[in-house]
């Protein structure tokens, strides 16, 4: 999406898979919520995500976990790869945690982070 080659970042490297196989891998949950919201302007052909498979890096154990049931804080003093971040997290506890140890505004579930959200976060 950016440029960016997500092997750098390691710990913030989120993936889509979508039922035919196909895999794309971001530099984090920001740029891979993008993606979700306007597939077709990333790759040519993909109008849709229906039946994907999600997947971000948790912040405290730095393993993939599955998206769509992740935790996520926004606005916290800890920036990603390309700046303010959503900050996934597996369990609710940490993200709490988190958003109290790290300034944080919100903690969101997945389908409360809409475009509006990460149009927030890009200013």
């Amino acid at each position: 999406m950016c440029g960016m080659f997500v092997y750098k970042y390691p710990h913030w490297v989120g993936v889509v898979v979508h039922p035919d196989g196909g895999r794309y891998y971001f530099d984090g949950a920001k740029d891979l919520f993008k993606y979700l919201f306007a597939p077709g302007r990333y790759v040519r052909g993909r109008k849709s995500v229906k039946g994907t498979a999600v997947f971000v890096t948790d912040y405290y154990s730095v393993k993939l976990i599955p998206g769509r049931r992740a935790w996520y804080v926004i606005g916290s003093d800890v920036l990603g790869p390309m700046g303010r971040e959503l900050i996934p997290f597996k369990k609710r506890a940490d993200a709490l945690a988190f958003l109290k140890d790290h300034k944080g505004k919100k903690v969101l579930k997945f389908e409360e982070v809409t475009p509006c959200v990460i149009k927030w976060l890009d200013r």
